[in-house]
């Protein structure tokens, strides 16, 4: 049974940093696609980052030069440093992955999501 669980999440001020981090049992991220989602309150879940088996990234254009996405396989875990964070950024972020060494599809497996708030 695959588990994801995210934790780093927090309140920052604009211009800040948080490192988020999501750790998983039952599923390898060095095999498979993961990625980083988002949702803001009253707005859709939107994706931010994913980074494919082969260790290439790809990013939403707003979070682009801030946010950086990278796995660590030893430790089985999932990650996303984000700078320079801007109060649109405040929304609740989940860990996602896919059963697929490729990015392109359904995201099958998620995680209970971490809240990141960024104040003006």
């Amino acid at each position: 049974q695959v588990q994801l669980v995210e934790s780093g999440g927090g309140s920052v001020q604009a211009g800040g940093s948080l490192r988020l981090s999501c750790a998983a049992s039952g599923y390898s991220f060095s095999t498979y696609c993961a990625g980083w989602f988002r949702q803001a309150p009253g707005k859709e879940r939107e994706w931010v980052a994913s980074i494919a088996s082969d260790g290439t990234t790809v990013y939403t254009d707003s979070v682009k030069g801030r946010f950086t996405i990278s796995k660590d396989g030893a430790k089985n875990t999932l990650y996303v440093e984000m700078n320079g964070l801007e109060p649109e950024d405040t929304a609740m972020y989940y860990c996602a992955a896919r059963s697929s060494p490729s990015c392109m599809g359904t995201w099958e497996y998620w995680g209970q999501g971490t809240q990141v708030t960024v104040s003006s």
